[in-house]
């Protein structure tokens, strides 16, 4: 982290100065006190159910020289710790990221969408470091607090910036924009994700374009073309941003031709300059073909030549849980995707493990969060999407999942190949069942919340 001195962080924060010196210097920015070490900084964060102020004194004891609080706890501090008292700690600490990254000149790429934003982040970060030295959003970090901390790790040997944002509500893009200010901005769909919070795709379309507010001048918008909502987005507002488009299926300044799936990756022709390139993903679905257009597309744009391009794509490496695939036992292959879900995400899941050959497919389904009033329906939507594909067994867990399962049987899908659990530990156990009679692909997808990685824990190989 770059050299920021107290004094110009009490400036930058309108923050006050409770004992310490002014003219000492932060350490690296630290929120969970049990991973202080000596010089860093705590900065103490509250949430719903949690209030971070109140382990100032084990960050103290485990080191740490400066604090910033948002609440005082008591007043016993000692003189030569510093301690900052500022009104809001998360709004302090985008304040300070928002300081350190205007003193980098750097261009800023950032993602926002309502799916695929990880991986998409992944393959174009993997793209530029084939020619700059690139940092990028470290898993899915990507909200109000971890987007800030990324920033923290700015140096002066970071050539470019590869930025998730992520939002649930309208105003949160809004604010992490006017910290990363973008030279690029790729919106990669626009779907069902926290439509509970939103009301309506349209609504969340406004949201993910805040992304827009502190785009740089001459900078660039990317957009997934066949998304309706973005395409019509595009048309509307093609003489007012300079848009570079991707896709399949509607006429993009990128498009994938000729595409070939199977269990490990996936291939495409694009055309560049008017050459024709193959083009090797090493993970399969239809999803990742886009995530490589829009990576093609950024590479294109900062000069990156072909054959790096195509290294960077060919060699890239998937955050964990997202469509990992993983050895399970009695030679089941497993597709682990179960970091997170949505209708879109579950959607293009399932129409993937549908393509899969060579052995037979389970679909291991859980509950989506935070889709509100919209819930049964797209739960059932998902079921309907089950019963047309090749799927074999379906197993699905949590209350909203039982959707899913009534919806597949009333598709056409056999009952007797339909299991309903009630927790994770009943999917193992019908699992564990299931699996040792045939050869099996695996899908196990769910909302995070549904802790579906102990659902692979018992059933990977060891």
């Amino acid at each position: 982290m770059m050299k920021i001195s107290i004094d110009k962080v009490l400036e930058v924060t309108k923050g006050k100065l409770l004992s310490g010196n002014k003219n000492d210097f932060l350490g690296d920015i630290i929120k969970d006190s049990r991973e202080i070490k000596k010089g860093d900084t705590y900065i103490g964060i509250r949430g719903e159910n949690f209030d971070g102020n109140i382990f100032y004194k084990d960050a103290i004891r485990n080191g740490a020289t400066t604090c910033i609080l948002d609440r005082v706890v008591d007043s016993e501090f000692a003189n030569n710790i510093n301690i900052i008292l500022v009104e809001d700690s998360i709004e302090a600490l985008q304040k300070i990221a928002e300081y350190i990254r205007d003193n980098y000149n750097l261009d800023v790429i950032a993602i926002t969408g309502s799916v695929g934003k990880t991986s998409t982040k992944d393959i174009i970060a993997n793209v530029i470091s084939q020619e700059y030295s690139t940092l990028k959003t470290q898993g899915n970090l990507n909200g109000q607090i971890g987007l800030p901390l990324t920033i923290m790790r700015l140096n002066d040997k970071y050539e470019k910036l590869v930025i998730e944002m992520g939002m649930s509500k309208k105003g949160e893009i809004s604010k992490l924009t006017k910290i990363v200010k973008p030279k690029i901005a790729v919106i990669t769909n626009i779907g069902t994700s926290h439509i509970g919070n939103l009301g309506s795709r349209e609504n969340i379309l406004k949201a993910k374009m805040e992304i827009l507010e502190q785009l740089q001048e001459e900078g660039t918008v990317i957009i997934n073309n066949d998304n309706d909502l973005l395409h019509k987005w595009a048309i509307e507002n093609k003489y007012k941003y300079n848009i570079i488009t991707y896709g399949i299926k509607n006429e993009s300044d990128y498009m994938a031709k000729n595409i070939k799936f199977d269990e490990y990756s996936s291939e495409f022709d694009v055309v560049i300059n008017n050459v024709k390139y193959r083009i090797i993903v090493p993970v399969g679905g239809e999803h990742f073909v886009y995530n490589s257009l829009c990576a093609i597309s950024v590479g294109c744009i900062l000069n990156i030549s072909i054959e790096k391009i195509k290294k960077g794509i060919r060699e890239f490496e998937l955050t964990k849980r997202r469509m990992e695939i993983i050895d399970g036992k009695y030679n089941c292959t497993i597709i682990n995707d179960c970091y997170n879900a949505n209708y879109d995400s579950m959607k293009a899941a399932i129409e993937y493990l549908s393509r899969l050959k060579g052995k037979r497919k389970i679909a291991v389904l859980g509950d989506m969060l935070e889709l509100g009033e919209y819930s049964q329906e797209l739960h059932k939507r998902i079921g309907d999407i089950v019963s047309k594909c090749n799927i074999d067994k379906l197993i699905t867990v949590g209350t909203e999942a039982k959707n899913i399962a009534d919806t597949a049987v009333l598709g056409g899908m056999n009952k007797s190949n339909v299991y309903y659990a009630s927790n994770n530990k009943e999917a193992i156990e019908i699992l564990d069942k299931i699996i040792k009679d045939d050869e099996y692909f695996i899908l196990v997808k769910a909302s995070n919340g549904m802790k579906f990685n102990q659902i692979i824990d018992e059933i990977k190989n060891d």
